[in-house]
């Protein structure tokens, strides 16, 4: 027998987990996001619930989450990101790469920029001027405010002639 969903109900609980998260309130979060994704799963619970497990240090738990969140919408970009974030604060920037690089490839992310900041960092550790160069030429070009990538391809482009 299938379970009904109710959007509705997991709609709301995940914008309380929410609150409880931002508020610090990490245990009150993670109930509110499960019992969101039992009422109806989202990619959006999921990845929140891994990020609220990533402030706990517990990564693993997060890439997990960002796991189940791809195979519930394969759209959405932030799992991508936030894997490939973890894996980088993990100290496996190999690893990292392909997630990021999905990440920028997601037809559904409100702040594309990030991925592309993360794979710039790890560029940057590998010593890949060249890559860095292109990954925060691809910031400035979403978001010509962003400062600090503005700076970064300054730096780049002196260091590279």
């Amino acid at each position: 027998m299938v379970s009904a969903t109710d959007p509705e109900a997991a709609a709301e609980l995940l914008g309380r987990a929410f609150q409880a998260q931002m508020s610090g309130d990490l245990a009150t979060a993670i109930d509110l996001y499960q019992r969101s994704i039992a009422a109806c799963p989202t990619a959006e619970a999921h990845t929140f619930l891994g990020w609220t497990y990533s402030f706990q240090g517990r990564l693993e738990d997060a890439i997990e989450e960002c796991q189940k969140a791809i195979v519930v919408d394969p759209t959405f970009g932030n799992p991508y990101n936030d894997i490939g974030a973890y894996l980088i604060e993990m100290g496996r920037l190999d690893e990292a790469i392909p997630w990021l690089e999905r990440a920028t490839r997601a037809t559904r992310y409100a702040s594309p920029h990030f991925p592309r900041l993360n794979l710039a960092r790890v560029y940057l550790a590998r010593e890949m001027y060249s890559r860095a160069l292109e990954q925060f030429q691809a910031v400035v070009d979403l978001r010509p405010d962003h400062e600090a990538a503005q700076r970064a391809v300054t730096a780049i482009r002196r260091k590279l002639n």
